[in-house]
Parts: structure tokens; sequence; C-alpha cells
């Protein structure tokens, strides 16, 4: 930032980025100086092959089929899930509004330390199913987790 740059640009920058972003879970959690955290609302294995041509008349989505949470204790509002180390694909509870510019979607660094990953794309008009990598000791992710930041 340039001593001559105005120190409300900053914050209208952050502004619209996270009124780009549609449902939520926890506004004040997720929207900070650095973007905008997206939270996992599922989790699928991959359990038959998508199809890709070059021409796209015989694309093929891959078969997904939902993991199950697990509650920790009854009276637990919100279940987890149990990796074991291999690839999964997540999806987001948020939604993409209008963009006025493409958006990056990169892991957050605490997935990345935890021994889980997903790969940085650039987003313009949806957030798209993200295949997640989880090192061979495995991971256990809670519903609603913020794994994503979404950032300019």
């Amino acid at each position: 930032m340039s001593l001559d740059s105005d120190p409300d640009a900053d914050s209208t920058a952050d502004e619209s980025l996270a009124s780009a972003v549609e449902n939520l879970v926890h506004e004040p959690t997720q929207i900070h100086d650095g973007g905008v955290d997206l939270t996992v609302s599922a989790i699928y294995e991959v359990a038959g092959p998508g199809q890709l041509d070059f021409g796209g008349d015989e694309l093929e989505d891959a078969d997904l089929e939902p993991v199950p949470t697990e509650l920790r204790a009854p009276d637990d509002e919100f279940g987890w899930w149990d990796l074991d180390g291999g690839q999964y694909v997540v999806q987001h509870n948020e939604f993409l509004g209008d963009l006025d510019e493409p958006l990056q979607l990169q892991p957050r660094n605490e997935l990345l330390a935890r021994g889980g990953s997903h790969p940085t794309v650039q987003v313009r008009s949806h957030l798209p199913l993200v295949p997640l990598s989880v090192a061979d000791g495995g991971i256990q992710i809670k519903e609603n987790a913020r794994v994503s930041t979404l950032v300019r």
C-alpha cells in the first residue's frame, strides 16, 4: 500500500469479495483480511470413473458416493468425516454471486498443516467440486469446517 493510497480502499475490496459469496455459514468467522473462508458441506468418494473427450459430446460425470459423517456425542449438532489417506471430492456450502473478476480458490493453511490439500483454481461463475488429497495418516474434518479460502 502506498502512502498516497486511500486507507478505505482495502476494506472496500474486502467487502466486494465478501458480497460475491452467498450462503456463508458464519460471516464474522469466514470474512477476514486474507479473503473469505469457505466451508465443506459434503465429501464424496469417486465410485466410478468419469469420462472426458476432445469435443465434449462424450463428457460423463464420475459416480460420486457421499462419505457419511459420525457424531462424536449424541447431543452433537454436526458430525465428523473420518477420512483415510486417499482421494476425495469436496463440495462447499457457499455459492458465488456476480463476480467482477476471476478469483482464486486455495486450500487453507490449516488444512495443509493437517495432511489435506486441494488444488488452487481460478473461479469465475461458480464453485466447482474440488478434489481433496489426504495423506496416508488420514484426517478428520468436521461438518462446516473452513477448508478453503477465496482470494483476489
